[in-house]
């Protein structure tokens, strides 16, 4: 009888097995995964020997890119549309990112040089909340809303991290959008942690009124960040009892105001004017509108450019343009004033094959108390001409394949005698121009792509 009953469960095991396997492809049948990215990769060498050097004045926070990028970097995204019912959805997004030394075919990622990192892991729902139509709410980490300019890579409004948000509620006249995120700084720059480990919280709130229709073509985007180290106990009793006044330094605003044209030329325009206060600002780097782990880093900073692309020649030559000004006034005279200009046109001889020119310029006036890297008023010329092959004509067409050369001029030595930065950054790539050199030549080939979201 236990035999007999042993063989009866059996067809009845086998339809339960087959059944669980085949309900996940029926509930998944309609997942049509979007596989979605970035990356650039290539090989340059420097004129007077060694691999290919980068470019970027020391305390400028970019460098204009083209033919002067010296290592791999890729972002790689997967995501999918999980649900769909009428007008409601929900999807889910992710995107690793890795950047090595471009120096071999094998490279550890446990080297100085390579990383990885998670740079996205998120789910939105669309038309999710009742009494709000077309608005997105959102958790997880990922990236928000960021603000840039193309031809230096400059980011100067980007709050991405891990939080949560309902962003473009429909308002009648442009769309409101709400964040919270997060970010951490280590130890406040000053070793003053007993435990490099226990890092600062930074909360950014994040408020936007975009899409607000203000010329015909042109539209006004408003925005306030608040940001605020999150401080444990344990924490300020030990900034207490070092003495630290972290009541003003550790939090700190930045409010922007930006324009976008359409039509520009047959192109677009953007202008935006920001203005930032204490621990919002970051001394060398990009002030974007986030928290950074700063405790006593007190100033303002205010910030003007003016960015984007024409067409001086319809379908045969346009033009990316960049123009910025920053001035970071700190307390503490580590702050500095920024000047940057560039442009990069491009001349298309087919729908394929085209030949670019950028020319840039920064100009950096450091405050009192700047230490680290050339303490004078310094600039760098860097200009590069390419020959590119790409899937199309425009500026922002991609894949491309380039073949480049970059000269480049700068005041005073490039490195301290101990190959420190002076008047070259020493953080841009490889630093194979002695250290007395005011002027420097790379050449090398370049491959750039972005597909999908």
């Amino acid at each position: 009888m236990i035999a007999s009953h042993s063989v009866l469960r059996r067809p009845l095991l086998t339809a339960v097995l087959g059944a669980s396997c085949i309900m996940p492809a029926l509930a998944y049948a309609d997942i049509n995964p979007e596989f979605f990215g970035y990356a650039r990769s290539g090989i340059g060498s420097t004129s007077g020997g060694g691999s290919q050097t980068c470019f970027k004045a020391s305390g400028a926070p970019a460098k204009y890119r083209l033919g002067n990028e010296c290592e791999t970097y890729a972002e790689i995204g997967l995501g999918a549309q999980l649900y769909q019912q009428q007008d409601t959805s929900f999807d889910f997004a992710s995107r690793v990112a890795y950047v090595t030394a471009q120096d071999n075919d094998d490279e550890s990622l446990k080297d100085d040089d390579n990383n990885i990192s998670l740079r996205e892991m998120y789910v939105s729902g669309n038309n999710v909340v009742g009494g709000l139509p077309g608005a997105s709410l959102w958790a997880g980490k990922r990236f928000y809303k960021r603000h840039d300019i193309h031809m230096n890579d400059f980011y100067y409004w980007d709050v991405s991290g891990p939080g949560v948000g309902i962003s473009d509620i429909d308002v009648g006249t442009g769309k409101l959008s709400f964040a919270w995120t997060r970010s951490e700084g280590d130890d406040d720059g000053d070793g003053l942690f007993p435990d490099a480990g226990q890092q600062i919280s930074d909360d950014t709130l994040d408020a936007r009124w975009s899409d607000i229709p203000v010329n015909p073509g042109g539209s006004l985007e408003l925005g306030v960040d608040y940001g605020r180290s999150s401080l444990s106990e344990w924490q300020k009793d030990y900034y207490d009892d070092q003495g630290v006044d972290y009541d003003e330094g550790d939090k700190g605003w930045m409010g922007t105001i930006e324009h976008t044209q359409s039509g520009w030329f047959g192109g677009s325009n953007t202008f935006a004017v920001q203005y930032a206060t204490d621990g919002i600002i970051t001394r060398d780097g990009n002030a974007v509108g986030r928290g950074t782990g700063a405790l006593r880093q007190e100033g303002s900073m205010w910030r003007a450019l003016d960015h984007g692309q024409v067409w001086l020649i319809p379908d045969q030559l346009d033009m990316l343009y960049a123009l910025i000004y920053e001035d970071k006034d700190m307390d503490d005279n580590t702050g500095r004033k920024w000047f940057s200009a560039g442009v990069r046109p491009v001349y298309y001889w087919s729908d394929i094959m085209s030949t670019a020119v950028e020319l840039g310029y920064d100009h950096i006036e450091p405050q009192s108390g700047v230490t680290g890297y050339n303490d004078s008023d310094h600039h760098l010329t860097k200009l590069t001409i390419a020959q590119q092959w790409s899937a199309g004509r425009g500026a922002m067409i991609r894949p491309t394949i380039r073949l480049f050369a970059t000269y480049a001029k700068w005041s005073g030595d490039a490195y301290t005698d101990a190959r420190n930065a002076n008047s070259l950054d020493t953080g841009a790539g490889p630093n194979n121009v002695d250290f007395d050199d005011t002027d420097g030549l790379t050449f090398g080939a370049q491959m750039e792509v972005w597909w999908g979201s």
